[in-house]
């Protein structure tokens, strides 16, 4: 096989990708790099101001986008969104969009699990849904890349409880829906994101030195301590597997469960 058939393989040419959560952060990074391999961005976010920054940053870079400003813990935004896009549906789906609020698990209140399970359980479910229907009634397929979480395999952090059950739904809706619908030409993947240095995470890390968190500290330490690579992921390390994932690169993986952590899981 030539060089330049590869390069066809992992073209994006041609194709749109609607993503969520693409504000910032791992979303921002996923849109980069697909916007880079060639595909004409739906952006979708709750976050008006960030989302226009980022599609000014693309547009920048030669990349083509438009913005959607939805809050996708509501189904009825959801169903606005695929009306805003129908008849030009996207061809690629990231369900990136999520929320990780921590709260322990004896004082977890009915609030923060609704909202937790809606926003990163039931988001996935209805946007999966309108992705399938509209390209079914237009006799095609499409790919699927949900965003899930090495916490969803093995809970490290405390006070997760509700988000690493969120996470480890969005794992079992991805295979089943890879099973009833990859005779339908949907390739349906989740993957799961380890630590990624973003604008939340590093946040997060002030806060708990400023506040001297040291429950935090020690278990940044510890995730440290166990991470082969030796390196924090950025969001464009998470866009380059998702990349690979939605190319022709990866026609034949279907219903796996991929994590991009530096090793984590494997430790």
């Amino acid at each position: 096989m030539m060089l330049g058939d590869i390069f066809r393989e992992i073209s994006l040419e041609g194709k749109i990708s609607m993503i969520t959560g693409a504000a910032s952060g791992i979303g921002k990074g996923i849109a980069e790099v697909l916007g880079e391999a060639g595909s004409y961005l739906y952006l979708v976010d709750y976050n008006e101001k960030e989302l226009k920054k980022t599609a000014s940053e693309l547009e920048k870079k030669g990349i083509k986008s438009e913005i959607f400003v939805h809050d996708l813990s509501s189904k009825e935004e959801i169903y606005k969104l695929w009306d805003e896009v129908k008849g030009r549906e996207p061809n690629i789906l990231i369900n990136n969009v999520g929320i990780y609020p921590f709260k322990d698990f004896l004082e977890l209140d009915e609030k923060t699990l609704d909202k937790t399970i809606e926003l990163n359980l039931k988001s996935t479910l209805w946007m999966c849904q309108k992705m399938i229907k509209a390209n079914m009634e237009k006799k095609r397929g499409g790919v699927i890349v949900n965003v899930s979480s090495i916490e969803a395999i093995l809970p490290f952090e405390e006070g997760l409880v509700h988000y690493t059950s969120s996470k480890a739904g969005v794992i079992a809706l991805t295979r089943a829906l890879a099973r009833e619908y990859g005779k339908y030409g949907f390739r349906i993947n989740v993957i799961l994101p380890g630590g990624i240095k973003s604008e939340s995470t590093k946040k997060a890390a002030r806060d708990a030195i400023l506040k001297m968190n040291f429950k935090l500290i020690l278990s940044g330490f510890k995730f440290w301590n166990r991470l082969p690579a030796k390196k924090i992921g950025t969001p464009r390390d998470i866009g380059k597997a998702v990349l690979a994932i939605v190319s022709d690169l990866f026609s034949y993986v279907h219903g796996a469960v991929i994590p991009v952590d530096g090793g984590f899981l494997s430790a």
